[in-house]
């Protein structure tokens, strides 16, 4: 056999046809586990060259092929067997076919003839009918394929496979793999080049679109095992599809480091007991969810280390081909004894923040990152561990990453972009130089809906309408609410926590309809009332207006397990009294100055709260 690698659209560059035998399996990739993961890879090549003009990550390695030659006539195209490696190649296609559409629709009748090269096989061909395809898939999968990479445009192929829905159905009929990979692959080519948030906005679209096809001939690669005639297909397929204990990306980069320690003759055992035996610990091979799939904290951590080390996104799937690229062309001037060092120490910090001590003033930082669940801020926290910030520093470090998240989350600016946001900040921190008032000045200067920092007047309309118990969850609510009931506190406060996690509770709560009657007195309308009730029906009016309240969060507050299952839908009352009796909070004994609870009482008290957020989440 022949190895070796290649860019990916050399192979489809030659005039061959890759045919998949009939027994291989049909096309059964998906969106979640492979298409997405797909896209954010060539996302990631196409950013760099748009924002930096370079491709400055390492090439991205698509797998491997193996290809078994087929006898042909000399007449016809070359036909190579595909042992190994169909779901990518059709996929490919696939996206390309995506590529070419969006390019013809965007008046780049140019880029997308190059782009038909690497689909179509032209000049003569004895059975053009075959022959013009570059892959030809199982017999099962041609007609879709055909479809998928011939029509020409998303409206003919939408027009060939419309979107039908059966009476009563929540969702559409399913419609071919392939032909949903191309509609996937078009709708996110095309969010990326036309969005608001589009990448270098002043470049004519024909000009990003070369540039990021460019990126991609040779961005993508491949390794590629050619049988010869005494190679057995089977016995190689099989071999590369056994499934061994794979190695986790921390096992490579170790024996990567301290291969290199012995050609430097220094001492390996030393250096293994001083810094890398923690790596070794059953705690680093615990997984934890990141994205859509749970990973070794190994993986995470590395990523993290990377991104903080570089100031940019890292694939966590190539790890170890990135941490070689780092070492060996951003920081070459490091030594191991350094690197190994490094990685400790901020191995360290890492655990500092996934599960911090009570007293280390990391702690309200570390907490705040849990319950929000914005783990895209740890490699820009990692920076700053590498400048030893005080006590006070990390107060203020925490003060403003904390205001500038929740008073986002509360006017519904999204946090999709955090990731991209916060490296951009550490990159700028790393200009400028890493601090506490760095970081608030940068972040007071972000402007646009996915960076800016929300001022007085935005929070303040934020908190009094967002119905935030739908869309926060408990956590974070839990997080909000305990903030305020300890601005309540003076010195002379006595300190008491609870012994388990506290629950938000509903005022008046989430059925209300049995005990807490309306403004006018009247019982409010049930679900199937408010459905037939007329459009100006005065008493569905006022059931609905009241049904936006019960959310926000002038409504909410804490209380223990056990007392928030007595309270359950009581009066308001009753619910008074019980709170009296039972909850010391002092968020709880502001109630008992309230006669009554209904829409007015919910927003006096969110203005009341709304005095406090503004002293805690400050600007």
């Amino acid at each position: 056999m022949e190895v070796h690698r290649t860019p990916l659209l050399n192979i489809f560059q030659a005039k061959q046809r890759l045919e998949i035998p009939l027994f291989q399996r049909q096309y059964v990739w998906d969106r979640e586990d492979q298409w997405l993961p797909l896209w954010e890879d060539i996302e990631r090549k196409f950013i760099e060259v748009l924002e930096e003009g370079v491709n400055t990550s390492p090439n991205h390695f698509l797998g491997t092929l193996v290809l078994d030659q087929k006898q042909t006539p000399t007449t016809h195209v070359m036909v190579r067997q595909v042992i190994d490696g169909q779901q990518r190649l059709s996929t490919l296609q696939i996206f390309l076919s995506a590529f070419r559409d969006f390019c013809l629709e965007s008046d780049c009748p140019e880029l997308a003839k190059e782009l038909e090269q690497s689909i179509f096989n032209k000049g003569h061909m004895a059975d053009k009918e075959v022959d013009q395809f570059k892959v030809w898939p199982t017999k099962l999968d041609r007609s879709q394929f055909k479809n998928v990479v011939s029509a020409g445009s998303f409206e003919e192929l939408l027009s060939r496979y419309p979107t039908v829905r059966k009476k009563w159905a929540r969702r559409p009929d399913s419609k071919p793999k392939m032909v949903e990979a191309y509609f996937f692959f078009y709708k996110v080519l095309k969010d990326f080049f036309t969005s608001d948030e589009k990448i270098d906005p002043d470049s004519p679209i024909e000009v990003r679109l070369d540039k990021c096809l460019l990126t991609l001939k040779n961005a993508l690669q491949v390794v590629v095992i050619d049988l010869d005639s005494e190679d057995d297909p089977q016995v190689i397929f099989e071999t590369l599809n056994a499934r061994g204990q794979p190695l986790l990306p921390a096992d490579l980069i170790r024996n990567y480091v301290f291969l290199r320690a012995r050609r430097e003759n220094l001492d390996s055992n030393n250096l293994y007991n001083l810094y890398w035996h923690e790596f070794d610990k059953e705690f680093w091979r615990k997984e934890a969810s990141q994205g859509r799939l749970k990973r070794p904290l190994s993986d995470i951590f590395i990523q993290h280390f990377l991104s903080c080390r570089q100031a940019r996104d890292i694939p966590i799937k190539h790890l170890y081909v990135e941490y070689k690229h780092w070492k060996e062309n951003k920081e070459s001037s490091l030594g191991v004894e350094e690197e190994v060092k490094l990685l400790s120490v901020q191995g360290q910090n890492y655990r500092r923040l996934l599960d911090p001590k009570e007293n280390d003033p990391i702690a309200p930082l570390a907490n705040f990152i849990r319950d929000f669940e914005v783990s895209t801020l740890y490699p820009l926290v990692l920076a700053f561990f590498e400048v030893e910030p005080g006590e006070n520093e990390w107060s203020r470090i925490t003060a403003t990453l904390e205001s500038y998240i929740v008073r986002r989350t509360f006017c519904d600016l999204t946090a999709k972009n955090y990731n991209k946001g916060f490296l951009s900040i550490l990159r700028d921190l790393r200009k400028s130089g890493i601090s506490a008032e760095n970081l608030n000045k940068i972040l007071k200067e972000e402007t646009g809906e996915s960076g800016v920092w929300p001022d007085n007047a935005r929070f303040r309309k934020g908190w009094m309408q967002k119905e935030v118990y739908r869309s926060l969850g408990n956590r974070r609510l839990v997080h909000i609410l305990s903030k305020l009931n300890n601005s309540y506190n003076s010195e002379l406060s006595e300190q008491f926590s609870f012994k388990n996690q506290p629950t938000i509770e509903h005022i008046m709560p989430r059925d209300w309809i049995k005990n807490w009657p309306l403004p006018s007195g009247e019982k409010g309308m049930e679900s199937g009332e408010l459905w037939n009730a007329e459009e100006d029906d005065v008493r569905a009016i006022a059931t609905n207006h009241r049904k936006s309240y019960i959310h926000r969060i002038g409504n909410l507050t804490l209380l223990s397990t056990s007392l928030n299952v007595v309270e359950s839908n009581l009066s308001w009352k009753k619910k008074q009294s019980l709170m009296k009796e039972h909850s010391l909070l002092p968020l709880n004994l502001q109630l008992q100055s309230f006669d009554n609870w209904d829409e007015n009482t919910i927003d006096a008290r969110a203005r009341e709260l709304f005095e406090h957020a503004i002293k805690i989440w400050e600007l």
